[in-house]
């Protein structure tokens, strides 16, 4: 199709042009992370101060992830329909952090429910924006350039326990938040100032899109988009990557939900010790993202994709036959190799298989079904640990891992290998 031969035709090695804007975009992801992160290290101390039980601490989750998943298809709208990129990325890491200070004056449940929702509405505005502009920027090596963006988040989901634990050791988890909105308004900052006229270009026709040298895809009218989301959800990978995605965010995000209640109460842990497996779950991540990206460069997306997820599958079952065993914090770190591996490999396997000018939406409609799946898992794991224990919640997430799998079996063939261009 035409957009793969503009990809293919261009030179897009990272080291064939400045990184600045992937360092900087990735950082902002940093902090898109960062806010979550300390929010599940803080659900334990809020579920205690408003004697919430384990379904009502999943439904904070599943409220967030709700909101995310309704508002990632406009996300994505609004991005391949405005394409004023270096504003949205802002306003989406304002809008993140900003509910977090919200919450240190709440004492209602239904208040947290509402800040958590904010918050869904707000992250759903930054992945639509962020990979499609890194991959248009490197097409050659999205699993590569997307990893480093994934290893921001990393960065983020490790970082954050670690200070937040700390933190709480000294301060209450109300001057914490109100404390934490500071970086984030710092990141806005920077984002408006480096990248604030960063857009995509608009090109009048099919034929001047194909003669120009301009990475971006054109920004579209909305009659043209609508014939083209059509299209888009006609897209047999889209549908399954999509849904696979789904059961792996179900995975990932339950996971969140209750390891750190696991953690404080069948292990005793404190927030600092929390925080410190929290970290290792995310450094584990973090080392993975790079190798698993360039790998699905040169040996296609398929493979990588099967063998983490299969991965995931085997280690959460060791995990739960663990038990309260020191056994069980290692496995916490293999874990998260193979679990945050497949994130960066997946977003770049989605845009390939899909029109370059619906890349924002594309991206919206991946993080709309993650969004879905991350809103059902906590409600689901919280039902279960309410009835069985939070034990049996670790044969769940199994469960949810092996159906991912299975959808990525039924991807059609010729998964490609980005042809490296000297």
């Amino acid at each position: 199709m035409s957009y793969s031969l503009i990809a293919a035709g261009r030179s897009a090695s990272p080291t064939g042009r400045s990184l600045r804007e992937v360092w900087l975009i990735s950082l902002g992801h940093a902090l898109t992370h960062w806010y979550p992160a300390t929010f599940y290290l803080l659900l334990p101390i809020i579920g205690n101060e408003l004697g919430l039980s384990f379904s009502q601490i999943g439904f904070i989750m599943t409220c967030q992830y709700i909101a995310g998943a309704v508002a990632n298809v406009p996300a994505g709208i609004v991005v391949d329909t405005v394409g004023r990129k270096g504003l949205l990325m802002a306003v989406s890491l304002f809008w993140v952090g900003f509910p977090y200070l919200l919450m240190s004056f709440t004492h209602s449940y239904m208040m947290l429910l509402l800040c958590v929702v904010l918050v869904g509405v707000g992250n759903s505005l930054w992945h639509p924006t962020a990979i499609p502009t890194l991959a248009g920027r490197f097409p050659a090596r999205k699993g590569l350039v997307l990893s480093m963006h994934g290893m921001g988040g990393n960065v983020g989901d490790a970082i954050a326990p670690l200070v937040v634990g700390s933190l709480l050791a000294i301060l209450s988890w109300r001057e914490v938040v109100v404390l934490n909105v500071l970086p984030g308004l710092l990141m806005s900052l920077l984002l408006l100032v480096f990248l604030g006229t960063l857009h995509l270009g608009r090109k009048p026709s099919a034929g001047a899109m194909l003669a120009s040298s301009s990475e971006d895809p054109p920004v579209q009218s909305l009659a043209d988009y609508a014939k083209g989301l059509r299209q888009l959800f006609r897209n047999r990978s889209l549908v399954l990557l999509s849904t696979s995605g789904a059961f792996r965010s179900m995975t990932q995000n339950a996971l969140l939900t209750f390891l750190p209640l696991f953690l404080a109460r069948e292990l005793g842990y404190s927030p600092f010790l929390m925080g410190v497996a929290m970290f290792a779950l995310q450094a584990a991540g973090f080392v993975a993202a790079p190798i698993a990206g360039h790998l699905s460069d040169r040996l296609g997306r398929r493979s990588v994709i099967m063998t983490s997820m299969a991965m995931t599958a085997v280690v959460l079952l060791f995990m739960a036959l663990a038990g309260r065993s020191p056994a069980f914090v290692f496995f916490i770190a293999v874990l998260g190799f193979f679990l945050y591996a497949l994130r960066p490999v997946l977003q770049a396997w989605l845009l390939e298989a899909t029109p370059k000018n619906m890349g924002g939406s594309s991206i919206g409609i991946l993080f709309g079904a993650q969004s879905l799946g991350s809103s059902v898992a906590p409600l689901i794991g919280g039902l279960i640990a309410d009835r069985y224990g939070l034990g049996a919640t670790f044969y769940f997430l199994a469960a949810t891992i092996v159906c991912a799998n299975l959808l990525i079996l039924l991807m059609p063939g010729g998964d490609l290998v980005q042809e490296r261009v000297s």
